[in-house]
């Protein structure tokens, strides 16, 4: 494919409280045995795009080590490969990121080391599917400079967290308001751009000359009047995590039928690093309703609505309702946990009760041990 892939997984979001202390939100765990930039790397090899660079910089340690290997997403490096790039200190700069539109500065030798004509930026904390060959054909075809892939917001859903976009008859976005505490507009960004690759070094060399840091407002709010910036709508399901409530929400939209046919029924797959775990245990006395159980994990009570990541122990008598268990976590004898999140590498001692709110959902960390995770 004509286009190079960038991933925006650097960023750290204060509205996901602890549960970003110790890791990107790029590698925040989502639907049991996938990590949230996995949708973003298996859309661009699915999208037969060849070399891709992950731009990290926040906790990038355990999410390194996912990428360790560039297998598990079919880059072979043959044909392009999978880089990781995190802030360096050079003769130049020593800064780290100061923006997203930065930290792509930061790498542009690797996008003039390039040679393919576009490149499309994603963001690494968006759940869905997306061929990014037909949002590059039109393009192409609307002879945009930039497109921006759109959707229209949800009933109640909080467009404070998204930038809105206007949009005329011909396609083409009139007005782009960043993260707008009212917008009159329900069509927010997701995050996907695809730009030419020259006319982004060109645009990021201008902008940082400037004091511009931000891709949104140094680039798409400041060119919307002067370069030709178009809108891809999409109608299938995508949903940002960086929050607690939106990342909860995420997770249990994968215990419906529609929406797990959708990313693990439906062609084409979403691919994550492989773990060799031996499949999830049922003891005598484990009753599972609506739930997903990922491997290694050992069930010995009550599970309901609920989604239990890897390597997880549930003692006898427990109850676990409408909650997510992340890695690694051993739950003893006759616990009740309903409506939580249940911190990686944390213990839950026999007999604990851990009640939160559906509106006001708990994060429960009492860690085994200090480590990333």
């Amino acid at each position: 494919m004509k286009a190079i892939g960038i991933i925006l997984a650097g960023g750290n979001s204060a509205r996901m409280k602890e549960l970003s202390n110790k890791r990107a939100v790029a590698a925040m765990p989502v639907a049991g045995s996938f990590r949230s930039i996995d949708f973003a790397l298996s859309n661009m090899t699915n999208s037969h795009i060849q070399k891709v660079a992950v731009l990290t910089q926040y906790n990038s340690r355990s999410l390194h080590e996912h990428l360790s290997s560039s297998k598990w997403w079919d880059f072979g490096r043959k044909q392009g490969g999978l880089y990781t790039f995190s802030p360096t200190i050079t003769a130049d700069n020593s800064f780290w990121y100061r923006g997203t539109l930065d930290a792509i500065y930061q790498n542009i030798d690797f996008l003039r080391d390039c040679h393919e004509p576009y490149v499309i930026i994603a963001s690494g904390d968006g759940v869905y599917k997306l061929d990014y060959k037909s949002v590059l054909q039109q393009h192409i075809d609307t002879n945009a400079d930039i497109t921006v892939v759109i959707r229209e917001a949800s009933e109640g859903e909080d467009i404070s967290r998204f930038g809105t976009v206007t949009v005329d008859k011909t396609g083409r976005i009139t007005e782009f308001k960043e993260k707008p505490l009212s917008s009159e507009s329900r069509l927010i960004s997701t995050g996907v751009y695809i730009i030419r690759r020259r006319l982004l070094m060109e645009l990021c060399e201008a902008a940082v000359q400037e004091d511009q840091y931000d891709f949104v407002r140094g680039i798409l709010v400041r060119y919307t009047e002067s370069k030709v910036i178009r809108a891809y709508k999409m109608d299938t399901y995508w949903s940002n995590i960086a929050t607690v409530d939106s990342y909860f929400k995420t997770n249990m939209d994968f215990l419906k039928k529609d929406v797990r046919d959708f990313f693990f029924k439906e062609h084409p797959d979403v691919y994550s690093k492989v773990d060799d775990l031996p499949p999830a245990k049922y003891n005598p006395n484990a009753v599972v309703k609506n739930s997903l159980i990922s491997s290694g994990t050992i069930v010995n009570g009550r599970v309901e609505n609920s989604i239990i990541f890897k390597k997880v122990y549930i003692g006898d008598n427990c109850v676990i309702k409408n909650s997510i268990i992340l890695n690694d976590v051993h739950i003893g004898d006759n616990c009740v946990i309903e409506n939580c999140i249940v911190e990686a590498h944390s213990s839950i001692h026999a007999g604990q009760t851990v009640q939160g709110n559906p509106n006001d959902i708990k994060i429960v960390v009492e860690r085994k041990e200090e480590r990333y995770i």
